[in-house]
Formats: C-alpha cells, sequence, structure tokens
C-alpha cells in the first residue's frame, strides 16, 4: 500500500502538464544528442545544465528534465551505430557488431526497429526495478571492493577475444594497445607524466571521446573513400520498413535476461553502462554459441546491447539516490546538479523528499513510453540517411566529428588525434584487428588501474588480496575459461565441410 501511495505522489507530479512537458522535450533534445557522434548522454546532460538555472526549475523539475534527456541519449546512441557504424556514444559501441551488418544487408529498419523495442524493454524493467528494489540493490555494491572491481574488469577483457575477433591473439593484442592508451597522461599516484612524449598536451591523458570517433567514424571515411562506396551501408537497397514481429517475439527473452545482466552492471558504482552493454552481449553469445552467429547481423545481437545499456542506466540511479554515490559518468552530473539544488542523495532521501524520488520515477515510466512512440516511427526517416549521396553524407559526418571533439575541448590538438586514431582504426581493420577491445581497453583501462592500486594500498601489496573473498574467485575463474575456452571450443564447433566430388 506504501508503494501505490508513493507511486500516487510521483504521477501527480509527473502528469501535470508542465513536469509532462518537460519529459518530452528531454526526451527529444537526449535522442538528438544520443545519435551526434561523440557526445554521449554524460556531455549533452552537462551541457544542458545552465538551461535548468535559466529556466528557474525546481529540483523536481531540473531531475526530471536531465534524466529525460539521459534515458534519450541511451535511446539515440544506435542510430548511427546501425546506420553508419559510428558509435553515437560509448555504450552504443556494442550495438554495431550486429546492427551494422543489418544495414549492409538493407535491414536498417529492423535493426532501428529491434533496439528501439530493446531499449524500450531494458529502461522500462531498470524502472521497475530501482522503483522496488534500490533499497535493497544498494546493500550488494557494498560487496565489491577493489578486488572484485580488478576481478570484474580482468573479465571483461579475458572474454573479449571470443566477442570482437576470431583470433584470440589479435583481440589480446587490441586490449593490450587500449590499456597502453589509457595509461598514457600523468599518474594519479606518482604525479609523473607516462608515455606523454614530453608533450603538454598529453599531460591529461587521451580522452576516449577522441579515440571512438577516430576509430569508428574517420576511419569509416578511410574505408570508404578506398572501396569507393563497396561494403559500406551508404547507397544500400533497402527493404520495405516494417515491424518485425517474428524476430522481436525470438528475441524477447533475450531482452529480457539482458535487462537483468545490464541493471545489476548499472547498480554496481563505477561500472556504468558500457560494461552492461558489454556483459549482456558477451552472456547472449556465450548461451547462443557458435551457432548463433553473433557478429554477423542477427537480431539478439542488437537487442542484448540495447537492452542491457539501457537497464544499466536505470541501474546506475539506484547508488546516485540511495548512497549518494555515482553509478556512472552521466550520474555523476545529475548527482553534481542535485548538490547543487541543495539536495542530498542518500537512504534518508526516499523519505525526506518523497516528490522528488517517486516523482522522478513516475516521470521516468512516462518517458520509456514517449520514447518508444517517438521513436519507432521516426525510423523510416532515420534510414533516409542511408539513401542521402555519399559525396553530401560524408562530408557532413567529417564536420560533425571535428566540431563535436572541438566544442568539448576546444583543442586543435585533439583533432589530430582524432584523424590519427582514424588512421589507426583503418590499418588495424585491414590487418583484421578488432578495433572494439581497443575502446573498452581505453573506457576500463583507467578504472581497473585504480582498483588494482586501492587493492595493494588496502593489502599492504599483498596480492593474494585479489583473491579473499569468493565473488572475486568466482570472477577469476570465469576469466580464466572465458579466455582459453574459445581456442579449444571452436574446432569442435566448428562443422568441417562435407567433400563432395
Amino acid at each position: 500500500m506504501e508503494l501505490l501511495s508513493n507511486l500516487a505522489i510521483g504521477f501527480d507530479i509527473a502528469l501535470s502538464p508542465f513536469t509532462l512537458m518537460l519529459a518530452v522535450f528531454g526526451c527529444f533534445i537526449g535522442t538528438i544528442i544520443g545519435a551526434l557522434p561523440g557526445l554521449g548522454p554524460s556531455n549533452g546532460v552537462a551541457i544542458l545544465i545552465p538551461l535548468t538555472f535559466s529556466m528557474g526549475l525546481d529540483a523536481t523539475s531540473a531531475l526530471v528534465l536531465m534524466t529525460a534527456v539521459y534515458y534519450g541519449a541511451m535511446y539515440g546512441g544506435r542510430i548511427s551505430s546501425i546506420l553508419l557504424n559510428i558509435p553515437g556514444d560509448e555504450p552504443a559501441l556494442m550495438t554495431t557488431l550486429d546492427g551494422y551488418p543489418m544495414a549492409k544487408a538493407g535491414r536498417a529498419g529492423d535493426a532501428l526497429v529491434i533496439s528501439g523495442v530493446a531499449s524500450f524493454v531494458g529502461a522500462f524493467l531498470a524502472t521497475i526495478g530501482l522503483m522496488l528494489l534500490a533499497p535493497m540493490l544498494a546493500q550488494v555494491a557494498f560487496l565489491f571492493g577493489p578486488a572484485e572491481y580488478f576481478a570484474l574488469y580482468l573479465l571483461a577483457f579475458a572474454t573479449l577475444g571470443g566477442l570482437a575477433s576470431n583470433n584470440q591473439a589479435k583481440a589480446a593484442i587490441a586490449s593490450c594497445i587500449g590499456l597502453g592508451i589509457a595509461m598514457i597522461g600523468v599518474d594519479n599516484n606518482s604525479g609523473m607524466p607516462r608515455l606523454t612524449g614530453g608533450n603538454l598536451h598529453l599531460f591529461d591523458g587521451i580522452d576516449f571521446l577522441v579515440a571512438i570517433v577516430g576509430l569508428f567514424a574517420i576511419a569509416e571515411v578511410f574505408f570508404f573513400i578506398e572501396s569507393h562506396g563497396k561494403n559500406t551501408s551508404i547507397g544500400v537497397k533497402l527493404e520495405k520498413v516494417t515491424v518485425p514481429v517474428k524476430e522481436i517475439v525470438g528475441s524477447s527473452v533475450t531482452m529480457l535476461r539482458s535487462s537483468v545482466v545490464g541493471f545489476i552492471a548499472g547498480v554496481l558504482p563505477g561500472a556504468g553502462a558500457s560494461l552492461g552493454s558489454f556483459l549482456s552481449y558477451m552472456s547472449e553469445k556465450s548461451i547462443a554459441g557458435e551457432k548463433g552467429g553473433f557478429g554477423t547481423g542477427v537480431a539478439k545481437g542488437v537487442a542484448a546491447p540495447e537492452a542491457g545499456n539501457n537497464a544499466a542506466a536505470g541501474g546506475a540511479l539506484v547508488p546516485m539516490l540511495t548512497l549518494g554515490v555515482p553509478g556512472s559518468g552521466t550520474t555523476a552530473v545529475l548527482l553534481a546538479l542535485l548538490m547543487t539544488l541543495n539536495i542530498t542523495p542518500g537512504p534518508t532521501l526516499f523519505t525526506e523528499r518523497p516528490e522528488v524520488v517517486w516523482g522522478l520515477i513516475a516521470s521516468l515510466l512516462i518517458a520509456n513510453f514517449v520514447l518508444l512512440l517517438m521513436n519507432v516511427p521516426m525510423v523510416k526517416i532515420f534510414v533516409k540517411i542511408l539513401s542521402v549521396p555519399a559525396w553530401v553524407l560524408l562530408p557532413g559526418v567529417t564536420m560533425v566529428s571535428f566540431v563535436g571533439i572541438y566544442s568539448l575541448s576546444g583543442s586543435y590538438f585533439d583533432l589530430l588525434l582524432m584523424v590519427l586514431f582514424g588512421v589507426l582504426g583503418w590499418v588495424l581493420r585491414k590487418l583484421d584487428v578488432p578495433t572494439v577491445p581497443i575502446i573498452l581497453g581505453i573506457l576500463l583501462g583507467g578504472h581497473m588501474e585504480d582498483a588494482l592500486r586501492r587493492a595493494m594500498v588496502l593489502s599492504d601489496g599483498d596480492w593474494t588480496y585479489l583473491f579473499s573473498s569468493g565473488i572475486a574467485i568466482g570472477l577469476w575463474a570465469v576469466a580464466v575459461v572465458g579466455f582459453v575456452a574459445p581456442m579449444f571450443l571452436r574446432r569442435f564447433l566448428t562443422k568441417p565441410q562435407r567433400i563432395t566430388d
């Protein structure tokens, strides 16, 4: 009964015309921000925070607007990932693995519809989870210390070979390249510069947005120029845009499983939607096996990461609201907004300011339906991008990439780095070295190093501390099996071709 009364309070706030307008506006703007390469939800929310102050919004309205932008950006990130193989943000990285092959096969509309439905399922279930399980799930985060986080990140890298490539060695090399790039900059512990070559521009490290836009957007332009448009999605004859009901129903269990995995990953402080997307895709790929066809353009390969990253976005709100600990980069920005508005997140927030929490939850439930109704009918508009002549589209992609990166840093050096990453991406793809592990290495490398440092400080340098809990040992075991097993299983799972006369 208490839950129903709290929801009544929330919907009374959320269904007011002004709050409803803010939710719809936030969803629309967020979708656009998510689709633009390089911006992503955290930067989009940060850029729009001044708008909340200029509009004179109260705490509840400001939080509703910003979280609607957050959810919208998570939806929008799939658009350029599927159509152009350019992730709109880092959580959408995994969607390129099957979404872009579907687009090249003329099924861009189907991929966008499936991703929109999967995003809705993940975000909706995460909001339900936030409503029902927030206080309880917040306790799970306390079980993860530095040793457990290090093992979790190790698991991510150990299983990259089976995820991104058919060659474990090349995937391992790509992961090492990503981790090496993540080490560039001033060491937070000693204050000494590492791998900078004395260049002051590198002292702050390399922004993963520069790397992700270079390795995907700029490299894609180079590939188009080299191949004269062959083997890309641009100009592909598109099938009629329909709602692929059969594939959506066939992927329903995948969406549910991925939503659970993504939500749990989001609850863990610092893990964020990127890890949720990765773990969801990885788990579904392992369940499907070689016969699942992941990486070749299958519906489940689109549904899994989209449900996972949107569920993780909702899960990341749990530690922010209940513990005052951001679960992702975007929730860190939202946490700063709340603190600015003199609201202190924590266990007492649900009792002291119920209108803020339940108004937010009710608005998110409404925003999910708004995003579904907004994104699925607009698929016919989105796919028109592939019909734009290459001589218009490619300069446009390049311009958006350059403007997006320069607007974030204001540094010409980042533009040069972006071009260099584009060349690197082109070379690596020519050598059949996957670029996904490089991005994940840059994205997770710093967190992995911090977890290892904290573990060594707490244990006074005793490396056995990394195996000090059942959770850590379990993660280590899965990591070892995940790295070794594909080497042996592929030869058994791949059927030999029958020789015929």
